[in-house]
C-alpha cells in the first residue's frame, strides 16, 4: 500500500483528530499514486497515522476514514452507517434525519439524508465517489429503503475532477415526497429542491419558536418552502406573512401551508426580503415577531465582511418591524462566521437601530448534525432568539 508521509510541523493538527491532509503538508510519497485509492499516513516521525482516500488532483490530497490499520471494505461502509444510525435513533430520530454528516460520522466528504423510506446521497470528493455503490449496498442492507437518490449537481465535485449529475441510484420513484415533522406534514421534492431538498438542520430549531408565536402577527423572511412560518401558524399565531424572492418556493410554501390546512393563517409572496424590509421600516409596519433564515452570503473567507456587513443589515431591518417587546429570530449558516462573530454581528445591528435586545435562546444545527471540536466545517448553524425592546 503507498504510504504518505507528513511534514512535521502538521502532525500535531492531524493527532488531534482532523482528517484533511493538505497538498503541502506532505512530505513524500512512497509508492504508487492513482486518485481514489486508499493510502497509509505516517507522521514525520514514521509513526502510523490513519488510512484514508488520496486524490493529488484534490487541493485536500488525502482525506482520512480510519485511524487503524483496519480494511477500507464494504464491510467497513456497513459498519460506519449502522453505527450512525444508532446514534441518530439514540438521539431520537427515526423518520428524518441527517444519517452521514461527512467528516462528523467519519465518511468525509459523504452526506445522507434519511427521509422516511427514501434517502438522498451526496458524494463530494473522488475516494468516496468510487465506494458509492457499497454505500448503496449498506443502505439497501440496514433500511430496505423505497428509493435512493444522488444530488451530486454541486460545484465542488468538479475540484476533484468529478462531473455534475443527479440520478436515481435505486428503481425509480416519484421524487416528490411527503414527510412529517413536529406534527406537520411537508412536501419535499429530492429531485429540484435545494441541496437534497429540505433542510433538516432547522428541525429542532423549529419547535424553539413555540411559545413566542401565540397570538402573534408573524413575518418571516427568506422562507424558502415555508417551514418556520407553517409552524407559526400550527404554534397560535394569530398571522403570518412570509416572503422569499424564488416564486418557486413560494408556490411551494403555500402548497404546504394548504396540505397542513394552514393556509387562512399563514400567506407567502415573492418579494425581495432586502428591498421589502427597509420599505416596510419606513412606512411604520410592525410585527410580534420576525423571523430571517437567510441563505449563506459567503462561501469564501475573503469574502467574510462582505458577508458580516449583509447580516448586519439585515438584521437590523428586520428589528425596526419588531414592536417594544416583540422577537426576533435569526440564523446564519455561513461556517465562515464563528458563533461569536454572529453574535457581535447581532449586537452591532441593535445598537444602530437604536434598540436593546435580551437572549432568549442561542442553539446550533439539530443533533443529527453533529459537531465534532477542533473540525470549524462541522459547527455551522447559528440559531438565535433575542426579545427586541425600544431603549
Amino acid at each position: 500500500m503507498t504510504k504518505v508521509y507528513l511534514k512535521r510541523k502538521i502532525s500535531q493538527r492531524i493527532a488531534l483528530g482532523h482528517p484533511w491532509i493538505f497538498n503541502n503538508e506532505v512530505e513524500k510519497i512512497v509508492g504508487p499514486v492513482k486518485a481514489g485509492d486508499i493510502v497509509e499516513v505516517y507522521y514525520a516521525d514514521e509513526q502510523f497515522a490513519g488510512r484514508g482516500y488520496i486524490n493529488p488532483a484534490s487541493q485536500i490530497i488525502v482525506r482520512l476514514l480510519t485511524r487503524k490499520k483496519e480494511e477500507i471494505n464494504a464491510d467497513f461502509f456497513l459498519l460506519k452507517i449502522k453505527e450512525a444510525w444508532t446514534y441518530r435513533q439514540k438521539m431520537g430520530y427515526t423518520e428524518n434525519c441527517r444519517l452521514i454528516f461527512g467528516e462528523a460520522d467519519g465518511l468525509p466528504a459523504l452526506i445522507i439524508d434519511k427521509f422516511n423510506d427514501y434517502f438522498v446521497i451526496q458524494t463530494l470528493a473522488l475516494g468516496m465517489d468510487m465506494w458509492k455503490p457499497a454505500i448503496v449496498d449498506a443502505l439497501n442492507s440496514v433500511f430496505h429503503p423505497k428509493g435512493i437518490y444522488e444530488r451530486n449537481d454541486v460545484p465542488v465535485r468538479e475540484l476533484e475532477g468529478l462531473t455534475q449529475i443527479k440520478d436515481y441510484l435505486s428503481a425509480p420513484f416519484p421524487t416528490e415526497i411527503t414527510i412529517n415533522e413536529n406534527g406537520l406534514q411537508f412536501y419535499v421534492n429530492i429531485e429540484t429542491g435545494q441541496k437534497t431538498g429540505y433542510f433538516l438542520d432547522q428541525q429542532d430549531n423549529r419547535r424553539a419558536i413555540q411559545h413566542i408565536v401565540k397570538d402573534a402577527d408573524v413575518l418571516g423572511a427568506f422562507t424558502y418552502t415555508g417551514t418556520f412560518e407553517i409552524h407559526a401558524a400550527h404554534y397560535g399565531a394569530k398571522s403570518v406573512l412570509g416572503i422569499d424572492i424564488s416564486e418557486n418556493a413560494v408556490a411551494q410554501a403555500n402548497k404546504n401551508a394548504a396540505l397542513n390546512k394552514l393556509d387562512h393563517i399563514v400567506k407567502f409572496e415573492a418579494m425581495n426580503a432586502f428591498d421589502v424590509l427597509k420599505a416596510w421600516g419606513k412606512e411604520g409596519r410592525k410585527y410580534d415577531v420576525v423571523m430571517l433564515d437567510p441563505p449563506a452570503f459567503t462561501k469564501s473567507r475573503s469574502n467574510i465582511q462582505k458577508a458580516i456587513t449583509g447580516y448586519k443589515e439585515i438584521n437590523l431591518r428586520g428589528m425596526k418591524l419588531i414592536k417594544n417587546g416583540g422577537f426576533l429570530v435569526t440564523s446564519s449558516c455561513t461556517n465562515l462566521v464563528s458563533p461569536e462573530l454572529f453574535l457581535e454581528t447581532i449586537n452591532m445591528a441593535a445598537k444602530d437601530a437604536r434598540k436593546r435586545i435580551r437572549q432568549v435562546t442561542f442553539q446550533t444545527q439539530s443533533s443529527d448534525h453533529p459537531i465534532i471540536w477542533g473540525m470549524e466545517n462541522t459547527h455551522y448553524l447559528k440559531f438565535l432568539i433575542v426579545e427586541v425592546c425600544d431603549r
